[in-house]
């Protein structure tokens, strides 16, 4: 292990990419031992843990903001991160600063030994050292892959959350629904009430919440939501009905889910005012995100077939002569052919990127794969701020541009419109 720790965040980062031959090894006998060193496999406060294919995000942070309408203090942890690290790891939605993330590194680091961690794993340790000294209200901690294996999971959530099951990361969780939605419930605790936002989960979740002994409750089923007038909309369970609510800036099908997890964790004092302050004011970058209007330009992390089906689902039919362009930029061990099929019929042109790391996929691949589907191709581009550059130059102001197809896709438009958008 390193001799002595690294001065500042970004060196701390460059180290913890060095320190284990995989970047993903699921399991939790080696992120145990270092939590149990640390005394962190026991919250201080209610935890919900978040999983799912696609809507975790949306989801914690639905429930960040009500949480804090509530003025009750909550921490959250997340990933990946769009331009920061620090990020993943808050504390009332603000992320904590370096000289506290360079305390809880070290303290890790302290209790590591000889016990090899992966970057996601010692990050997850960090992000529990951080809760257990900040005397928090309620933990929200989203999972990094999977669930039954992944490193959130050494904690035991009061409320568990799957929000979607789709084909993502098969190597890891297996290529059925079937078969990943076990690794899904394996945040499942007995006793406890597990919730699912699918509203056609596989029967291999229901199977494992029954044998894990948690209280499934079911969208559809236990709880439901529908559009009302006037942007609002409606939620109810089988105690209660909410009418009139708040539009969030976010997907109603995952704030759906996020009140059911809330509702579920029936110990913290949140009014029906804070739950409607909350609504309104969640929040996330990056999911179906306007960063401008004229021409309205839209931003969104959807990386697999299940997250651009949703997002196509979420993207309002184009508006008389209004013309939808697309910029896309993807990894290559994603299901790019899937991606595109889930938009046909919805982009009328497309720019394609590369992406430069080392999982990036070449613009060329995804305009060969397009042109495969009759799609129309304006161009290919070595990176995104460029593909956007040319979509800008060539849309109209009643036009809309959907940049979309990883994370990373995202983080380099915010950082090419931040120089021209302002705001942005």
């Amino acid at each position: 292990m390193h001799s002595s720790p690294p001065d500042t965040l970004e060196q701390w980062l460059i180290w913890l990419e060095q320190q284990h031959p995989s970047a993903i090894d699921l399991g939790l006998e080696r992120i145990g031992q270092v939590a149990d060193r640390l005394g962190l496999r026991t919250a201080t406060c209610p935890v919900i843990t978040v999983g799912g294919t696609n809507g975790k995000g949306s989801t914690v942070a639905t429930l960040v903001s009500i949480y804090r309408a509530a003025g009750l203090r909550v921490g959250s942890y997340t990933s990946p991160h769009l331009l920061r690290f620090n990020e993943r790891i808050c504390i009332d939605g603000e992320p904590v600063d370096d000289a506290t993330l360079l305390q809880a590194f070290a303290a890790v680091q302290a209790a590591q030994g000889d016990v090899s961690l992966t970057y996601f794993e010692f990050t997850t340790l960090a992000a529990l050292w951080v809760f257990k000294a900040a005397a928090l209200a309620v933990m929200v901690l989203e999972v990094g892959l999977g669930g039954r294996l992944d490193a959130v999971n050494i904690v035991d959530a009061d409320v568990a959350v799957v929000t979607s099951i789709g084909i993502d990361h098969v190597e890891y969780l297996g290529n059925t629904r079937e078969q990943i939605a076990i690794e899904k419930a394996g945040i499942f605790r007995a006793g406890r009430i597990a919730i699912c936002g699918d509203t056609d989960p596989p029967a291999s979740l229901l199977e494992a919440a029954a044998s894990s002994g948690a209280v499934l409750r079911l969208k559809g089923r236990d709880f439901d939501f529908h559009e009302e007038p006037d942007d609002a909309w409606a939620w109810r369970d089988s105690g209660r009905v909410l009418n009139g609510l708040p539009r969030p800036q976010l997907a109603l099908d995952n704030a759906a889910t996020a009140l059911a997890a809330l509702f579920a964790l029936d110990v913290l004092p949140v009014s029906e005012q804070a739950l409607r302050d909350g609504l309104a004011a969640a929040a996330l970058p990056g999911r179906l995100q306007q960063v401008s209007c004229r021409p309205q330009i839209l931003l969104d992390v959807a990386h697999n077939p299940h997250g651009a089906a949703f997002l196509m689902q979420q993207l309002p039919a184009a508006a008389a002569g209004q013309r939808t362009f697309a910029v896309l930029a993807m990894l290559a061990d994603k299901d790019m052919a899937g991606v595109l099929n889930a938009c046909l019929g919805r982009i009328d042109s497309w720019r394609v990127a590369s992406l430069p790391v080392a999982r990036g996929a070449r613009g060329e691949q995804l305009a060969r794969l397009l042109h495969e589907r009759g799609c129309h191709v304006a161009g290919e581009y070595p990176g995104v701020a460029a593909a956007l550059a040319a979509a800008r130059q060539a849309a109209a102001p009643a036009d809309r541009i959907l940049v979309f197809g990883s994370f990373y896709t995202v983080a380099a438009a915010q950082a090419a419109l931040a120089a021209t958008l302002p705001g942005a």
